[in-house]
């Protein structure tokens, strides 16, 4: 029996080493909200940083993008949906040169970062277009790289434009007073 809690306390050990952080945390650093057009390819991509419950960037945290399976979405460079990156010192691990598909609409990658025992996940929101003016450079979404921007941004403008409608129906309009000058006089010589 003595055997047996030796070994389980090497393997409660082994799960809980000391360097091991007990909270990740994902912080996508870019790519949020791009959007790219539907056939192309990423030029830039989907970057992410990693840091434990200090803050301090996690070295070596095993990353995977995953692209949905169906719908708007594309292939990694590997021809898999599935890319598995490392973090490097500064905590950041990156993935490009996706192959985008032919269908348009919102796509939702969801990474996960593990690092020892702990795990942590988020998604990114990007959206292919069918548009023809969408570069294949991907473009911003919004001050805040997100969709909900563009229509937050659409209620208020049209918020204001009402509100300036209503006071414009309401206003008093009074008349401008004109001022005349009279045609000058220029005289050559003394006076």
């Amino acid at each position: 029996m003595g055997l047996s809690v030796a070994v389980l306390l090497i393997s409660i050990l082994a799960f809980n080493a000391p360097d091991d952080p007990s909270i990740l945390q994902i912080r996508i650093v870019d790519g949020e909200g791009a959007v790219y057009r539907i056939g192309s390819r990423a030029t830039r991509g989907i970057t992410i940083q990693v840091t434990d419950e200090t803050g301090k960037p996690v070295d070596g945290a095993r990353v995977s993008f995953r692209l949905p399976e169906s719908g708007p979405t594309g292939t990694f460079s590997t021809g898999a949906r599935t890319e598995i990156a490392t973090t490097r010192a500064d905590g950041r691990a990156a993935v490009w040169g996706m192959q985008w598909n032919r269908v348009p609409g919102p796509i939702e990658v969801r990474i996960t970062a593990e690092s020892g025992q702990t795990r942590a996940g988020t998604v990114c929101s990007l959206y292919l277009s069918d548009a023809p003016e969408v570069a294949s450079q991907p473009a911003r979404i919004g001050p805040g790289r997100s969709h909900k921007w563009i229509w937050i941004a659409a209620a208020v403008g049209g918020a204001a434009a009402a509100g300036i409608a209503a006071t414009a129906s309401k206003a008093k309009v009074t008349p401008t007073p004109t001022v005349t000058i009279g045609t000058p006089t220029i005289t050559l010589g003394h006076p």
